[in-house]
């Protein structure tokens, strides 16, 4: 896993002890767990944008409305990942929204201004913060990009590389990703439809490249996957 996708999972890493306001000196007092029911908001468009926050537990839907209505997922984040952080950027109101996937989803919110204090004195988070905001702007390009210029099927491809690249857990010679996602979840991410996410992936499966359950997809040659 490079450096950069490193900074883009946080599920054992300093980060976690800094952007929980439990574990940060003089902010426990101020700190309120947070825990949502499934399918539960954490904020809304059009909302103030006070607060970053780092999931603790569960799984968080990032996304927004079409003018037509229709729900665009942007992305699906899990434990130790980070969301909201356009308010450091300067982002005044919501532009996405933020929706618990889990029951039990537990986050952990703080100000703008208590990070911006801590960035004072912390450089090595300040590298990191603005790491995350660079690496999201690019994967955001990239997935638009895809929608314009690619089928389905390479879409769903290179977002199964994506996943091996981030999250992918090298097993062998082979690629192991917790698998946090149904085929609606990718088929969301992607723009495509849930059937066509499983026609690809038996696909993939037939072809030897991918095995999947509920709980892992196995890439069994990353550089089949094409």
């Amino acid at each position: 896993m490079s450096e950069a996708t490193k900074l883009w999972y946080f599920e054992n890493v300093d980060l976690f002890e800094i952007l929980c306001p439990r574990k940060t000196p003089g902010l426990e007092e101020k700190h309120e767990p947070n825990v949502f029911a499934k399918d539960e908001f954490i904020y809304f468009p059009d909302e103030q944008s006070m607060n970053i926050y780092m999931i603790a537990d569960g799984r968080v839907k990032i996304g927004t409305y079409s003018d037509d209505g229709k729900e665009i997922v942007k992305a699906i984040l899990t434990k130790g990942e980070i969301f909201g952080e356009l308010a450091l950027a300067g982002e005044e109101k919501r532009t996405d929204f933020a929706q618990a996937m889990n029951t039990n989803t537990r986050v952990c919110p703080m100000t703008v201004d208590n990070l911006q204090d801590l960035m004072k004195d912390n450089q090595a988070l300040n590298l990191k913060i603005f790491k995350i905001l660079g690496f999201r702007l690019r994967k955001m390009e990239r997935r638009i990009e895809s929608l314009v210029f690619k089928d389905a099927r390479t879409r769903i491809v290179e977002f199964l590389k994506e996943m091996a690249e981030e999250k992918g857990q090298k097993v062998g010679f082979e690629m192991m990703i917790k698998n946090h996602l149904t085929h609606k979840d990718i088929a969301s991410l992607t723009g495509t439809s849930r059937q066509t996410v499983t026609t690809v992936m038996n696909e993939l499966r037939e072809e030897n490249v991918i095995t999947f359950d509920r709980r892992r997809i196995l890439i069994r040659d990353m550089a089949k996957l094409t």
